[in-house]
């Protein structure tokens, strides 16, 4: 286990608007206001785009992730961590879950999803934290890391 303690510092309510992508443009907001690390809620409206539902086979070398389309406006309730990586570029790892007529799909939105309507996404800075996402040689993901 790895671990790193820090504060809560700014929080930030956006209002994610028709056709908008996630997770792009909360990582652009990320970009433009200077945030490392925080902690993601979002709810509202998903349209379109591909989300991750596990690896076509766990035990693989190399993960080769299962993609399940989305079509037509889902309902939608997500939490995810916001951390920059070794070159300062701010990295979204988001799990949703996504419902439409009865149904539920979850998985990882970090393929993107088109907002429908409305996204509702709260951000909440977390400052004198020393993680960040590195480089993992054995999945080649970035995953969070002590700095």
């Amino acid at each position: 286990m790895q671990y790193s303690e820090g504060k809560i510092g700014r929080v930030f309510t956006l209002r994610l608007d028709d056709d908008e992508r996630v997770p792009d443009c909360i990582e652009q907001f990320a970009k433009d206001h200077d945030i490392k690390a925080a902690h993601c809620t979002m709810i509202g409206g998903i349209d379109a785009g591909n989300i991750v539902v596990g690896p076509k086979d766990g035990d693989a070398p190399v993960i080769d992730p299962i993609l399940y389309p989305i079509s037509g406006a889902h309902e939608v309730v997500a939490v995810g961590t916001l951390f920059s990586d070794d070159e300062g570029t701010p990295i979204l790892h988001m799990h949703a879950a996504l419902g439409r007529d009865g149904k539920t799909h979850t998985g990882c939105i970090r393929p993107g999803l088109d907002v429908w309507l409305v996204g509702e996404v709260i951000i909440m800075e977390i400052i004198g934290t020393d993680m960040l996402r590195k480089v993992d040689k054995k999945s080649g993901l970035k995953l969070l890391s002590k700095a």
